[in-house]
């Protein structure tokens, strides 16, 4: 099978090397991938948002099967286009897509539906936003934009100035774009964070480990957001019970109001879920693998993932094998210095030695036989162990060895999983 995946991250590159493992992946197209990628994919120079170009390449290359990875594709409608031009795909179309496309599409889709959400309300309009914002109690408040803007579109805020504030840089001052036009203004959820990515063919929902993110960019959960800095699997505080409280009130009647709604999702459907004190409940959605998590997650899985996508886009995921091993696996983030704001780039990457771990580029570009950093997010470096403990101490030991001149990443990846095993 020729293969092609729409995207240049650390998640495509994770993605690429799982399906390598397939005996029928004959070439893999990374579409526009990256220099690390390079090793693992054939790079072909078209940006993730060129459905036209993407379209191009995959009838003129014959493409078996396209994994389209990233959300602004899948929101724009890149899953369509294929399909449309014959060729099969791993991910949503655009009306499924939206799930993640509009925060105000899923909000209500959960009231309607019933599943447990943060109480909200939508607005266009800011000084309507600003006077709802003054009826509310004067603590934490989330203001969200609407749209995508690359996993930074939510402001926690300490008090109702702070929330106004955020609301004026959304949609007067054009922080996310047109993101930011339409917010929602969400009760502010308190309890430990849970990622549940799952796969689904739109009847089916088998929900892969359960992981937990480190978006802040420094220790001790300080500093900005960023994408991610590191990911640890299986999240300790997701216990059997609360699975299963979750397929039931949450997983699979999302899938099913997406049916109901003529949205049918198949794909990598991602539950950013908290654990409340009320039970769990839904932060957000994806409508594709989560990035880093995808990193710390794959490694884990023990069954063909090309044969899952394929389940999935033809609909008998129930019928699937879909395994995962009960180890536990640690992937540390290691970014350029200043990210996510300004950082510096053109570094060489180096690797002392054998490595005894995954490594997954995210941002890098080859200059001759040289791979440079390219990027603010540059790599991640998975180890997987019998012990959460374990699979720490092994990523950050086989980190050491994966060197760039201006690197940094967080020492505590993991700490508070680990705290909580202890717990």
């Amino acid at each position: 099978m020729k293969l092609l995946v729409v995207g240049s991250g650390g998640r495509e590159h994770a993605i690429i090397k799982a399906l390598k493992k397939d005996p029928r992946a004959e070439v893999i197209y990374a579409l526009p991938g990256n220099g690390g990628i390079a090793a693992d994919a054939v790079i072909v120079p078209v940006g993730a948002k060129d459905i036209p170009g993407i379209v191009a390449f995959a009838k003129d290359k014959q493409v078996d099967y396209a994994v389209v990875a990233p959300d602004d594709p899948l929101v724009l409608g890149a899953v369509d286009a294929l399909e449309e031009a014959g060729v099969p795909c791993f991910g949503p179309r655009a009306d499924a897509a939206i799930i993640e496309g509009s925060k105000a599409f899923s909000k209500e889709l959960m009231k309607k539906y019933g599943i447990p959400t943060a109480r909200y309300e939508t607005f266009s309009d800011e000084k309507a936003a600003e006077s709802y914002i003054d009826g509310l109690p004067d603590g934490n408040i989330v203001v969200k934009a609407d749209g995508l803007a690359l996993g930074k579109g939510v402001i926690i805020a300490e008090n109702r100035e702070q929330a106004k504030d955020a609301v004026r840089a959304m949609m007067l001052d054009g922080k996310f774009g047109a993101s930011g036009r339409k917010v929602v203004i969400e009760e502010f959820l308190t309890g430990p964070e849970v990622s549940v990515l799952s796969f689904t063919d739109g009847e089916t929902v088998v929900p892969m480990v359960s992981s937990m993110d480190h978006k802040r960019a420094h220790d001790g959960d300080t500093g900005l957001n960023t994408g991610g800095m590191g990911v640890v699997a299986p999240n300790p505080y997701y216990t059997e019970e609360i699975a299963a409280e979750c397929m039931e009130k949450i997983f699979l009647p999302t899938v099913r109001a997406m049916k109901a709604e003529g949205r049918t999702f198949k794909g990598c459907l991602y539950f950013g879920l908290m654990l409340t004190p009320d039970g769990p409940k839904v932060i957000e959605y994806n409508c594709r693998f989560g990035d880093p998590e995808t990193q710390a997650v794959l490694p884990l899985m023990q069954s063909g993932l090309l044969e899952v996508m394929l389940a999935c886009t033809q609909g008998r995921l129930k019928d699937a094998d879909v395994r995962f091993s009960d180890k536990a696996s640690c992937c540390l983030v290691k970014a350029s210095e200043g990210y996510p704001e300004k950082y510096e780039s053109g570094y060489e990457i180096t690797v002392d030695g054998e490595l005894d771990a995954e490594l997954y580029i995210a941002g890098a570009k080859l200059d001759g036989d040289r791979l440079l950093t390219a990027g603010g997010r540059v790599l991640g470096v998975t180890a997987v162990a019998d012990t959460l403990a374990e699979a720490v101490e092994k990523a950050y030991r086989e980190g050491e060895k994966v060197r760039f001149a201006n690197q940094f990443f967080r020492h505590d990846i993991g700490a508070r999983a680990l705290a909580a095993k202890r717990g």
